[in-house]
């Protein structure tokens, strides 16, 4: 029998989608509740005092007033990018060629790219978040930093070699045949690996040739069971210059459907300019679209339709983009997706963001079954919050009518001191 341990506090966990009917009816919470842990999965769920006259032998973690959830799951991220968070004043193609490019050019140093991973995951597990989808640069050098980096640390994570071979600078470019041999290398070495899955990762149409991304969707066709994550249709000038690079296309989604990139398990980033033939095809295969509401307003990109897409029965998750979004929070990311709702005039429920930053961020890797929600058999990714963390979070919260009033304000407003402990795989970070 495995050591236990039981986690005491305020509990949040999802039955259903709270996009579907009443937000609050899709949501278990209870204000004196606890999960048990043991051998790295979650084996018991309750009452605190219940739970408490069960297991007794289980060592206790009280957390007071704080907020037990899933882990955060960032479904769309740079790691590469770390450096340059927050650089001023470009939009999507100028903002590659400034500061994208020249940054990623220093990653085929392993040396660099070790010291990059380990402080993204220092960033990323101090504000909560357990799991993350990245894109490394097209060095195997940048990959295989980042999955050391998450094996030390025990982390379920998806990420794979980007790979360009047009359209980027001398140095940044592989080939169809080198970036199908190293994508393919690094896929058997690592997916499957502890909690490491690859993902196959085309930057996005632009940057490849028809001859790369059919080596992509080939190596895809070969590796079913893994993901493939690029972008699609963030800015307006971008969908303009994919119908110039491919004028045989139908639309952006056609740039890669052609070469065998559409299909379940595809990952699209920002999604913000969809046509309607795109949006069925999505929907017809049930790939995910990736909101990332942070980066589509901090270079100027647009608005995504959530109410709209979630209304039409689209798999969703919620991302940071970071270095392009300007946070490595999800919980600023939550609030930005509220932002964006309040624009369309659409304002998100907390129960649906939140639930955007775990569970639908779960169902958009495909990884549900494993993470992104208190549950019995789930792996014990578990974050919890300080629902008071600062002056301004606690006299807000302390005027609240209930729970998801309660939350709200750390929503708004919370950044990495919200985060009191964060568990991975069922153990506590130090």
């Amino acid at each position: 029998m495995p050591h236990s341990s039981l986690l005491l506090g305020q509990t949040l966990s999802f039955d259903s989608d709270p996009f579907q009917g009443l937000p609050e009816d899709a949501a278990t919470w209870r204000r004196r509740g606890g999960v048990l842990v043991a051998g790295g999965k979650i084996t018991d769920l309750g009452e605190a005092d219940d739970l408490r006259a069960r297991h007794p032998q289980a060592k206790v973690f009280d957390y007071g007033d704080g907020l037990i959830t899933a882990g955060f799951i960032d479904a769309h991220a740079h790691y590469p990018q770390t450096a340059i968070i927050a650089s001023w004043g470009k939009r999507l193609i100028e903002w590659l060629n400034t500061y994208t490019f020249p940054e990623e050019m220093k990653f085929g140093d392993a040396d660099y790219a070790r010291e990059t991973a380990k402080r993204y995951f220092d960033l990323i597990l101090s504000n909560g978040t357990t799991t993350v989808a990245s894109y490394c640069t097209i060095h195997p050098e940048s990959v295989e930093a980042f999955f050391a980096q998450a094996l030390a640390r025990d982390l379920r994570v998806v990420a794979g070699k980007t790979v360009m071979d047009r359209n980027a600078p001398d140095g940044l470019r592989d080939t169809a045949q080198s970036g199908y041999d190293d994508s393919k290398r690094l896929l058997d070495a690592w997916h499957g690996r502890g909690r490491i899955s690859y993902a196959i990762t085309p930057r996005f149409s632009p940057t490849s040739t028809p001859e790369q991304l059919t080596a992509m969707g080939a190596l895809w066709a070969e590796n079913p069971d893994c993901l493939m994550q690029t972008h699609l249709s963030e800015q307006v000038d971008e969908v303009a210059w994919v119908a110039d690079l491919f004028p045989d296309a139908r639309d952006y989604l056609d740039s890669y459907e052609q070469f065998g990139l559409l299909g379940p398990g595809a990952l699209y980033g920002h999604a913000i300019y969809l046509t309607e033939r795109e949006k069925s095809r999505i929907k017809e295969v049930d790939a995910s679209l990736i909101h990332c509401p942070t980066s589509n307003m901090f270079i100027g990109s647009g608005l995504f339709d959530m109410a709209g897409l979630k209304a039409d029965g689209q798999r969703i998750g919620l991302a940071t983009d970071t270095g392009g979004g300007s946070s490595f929070s999800m919980l600023r990311t939550m609030a930005a997706a509220y932002e964006v709702g309040q624009l369309r005039g659409t304002a998100l429920h907390p129960a649906q963001l939140y639930w955007l930053a775990t569970v639908g961020s779960a169902k958009a890797l495909r990884m549900n079954d494993k993470i992104g929600n208190l549950a019995v058999g789930s792996e014990a990714d578990l974050v919890v919050l300080d629902l008071a963390s600062t002056p301004a979070i606690a006299q807000r919260s302390a005027q609240a009518e209930g729970f998801w009033q309660a939350l709200f304000p750390t929503i708004m407003m919370g950044d990495d001191r919200a985060i009191s402990n964060v568990w991975v795989n069922g153990a506590p970070l130090p």
